[in-house]
């Protein structure tokens, strides 16, 4: 088994962060340091992190959580801002992550858990999977604009796939709009409405796939129900 697959289903990191681990001397088998993309013995090899063994999991939980602004989407940060897991409830003992990101001014919708395989699969570019967003925008727009965010839009010099933007509701001073992509690039809804020349004031998921964000006030986290699961 690759060493961040195993990693992943240890419920250390997702394979992403497992391999940033790895690089970072993190991560040790058998007494030695791995190298990006090895292979490891999950049934015999020792995988120690940071002096911790790692064992797969078992055992797989799934959480939803209503994030708030002000947290970041990591287990930790080097910086010491607060992170979505000073949210989670301490009693629950289970090494769990967050699966993807929203960025530190964006709240909604967050799934949480130990499973990689299914980290894997709800954030790999290839399956495409759904996110919709509440966004608000200062000002108004055009359908000239919104025709071009659902075409697509450079942004960090490439060009956004399909979107579906609907305008919900509009005031003197604003807009409010439905906006789901199959993406997951960074800030990508912001810099989208950048590149039409709009700002973004709010912007919330509530949708992963047809997963909604349901029961939960901001900062709250719960157990996915078990159709939520096998949904995903």
């Amino acid at each position: 088994m690759r060493i961040n697959k195993f990693l992943a289903e240890a419920g250390v990191a997702s394979r992403r962060k497992a391999d940033e681990m790895i690089q970072n001397g993190e991560v040790k088998v058998n007494g030695r340091i791995p190298s990006i993309g090895d292979d490891i013995d999950e049934f015999n090899d020792i995988v120690l992190v940071n002096g911790s063994r790692a064992v797969i999991n078992t055992h797989f939980e799934y959480y939803m959580m209503n994030k708030p602004k002000g947290y970041i989407c990591s287990v930790k940060d080097e910086k010491g801002r607060k992170t979505v897991m000073d949210l989670f409830p301490k009693e629950l003992k289970t090494r769990i992550y967050p699966v993807g990101r929203l960025d530190y001014d964006t709240e909604g919708l967050l799934i949480l858990t130990n499973d990689g395989e299914m980290t894997l699969r709800l954030t790999h570019p290839r399956n495409e999977v759904p996110k919709t967003y509440s966004v608000k925008i200062e000002g108004s727009i055009n359908d000239k604009e919104l025709s071009l965010l659902r075409a697509g839009v450079k942004i960090d010099g490439k060009i956004t796939k399909r979107s579906n933007v609907k305008v919900i509701d509009k005031g003197r001073d604003f807009t409010k709009l439905s906006v789901t992509i199959t993406e997951g690039r960074n800030r990508q809804v912001r810099k989208m409405f950048e590149a039409v020349g709009k700002n973004v004031s709010f912007l919330k998921r509530v949708k992963i796939g047809e997963l909604k964000l349901t029961g939960l006030n901001r900062g709250e986290v719960r157990k996915l129900r078990q159709n939520e699961i096998e949904y995903l």
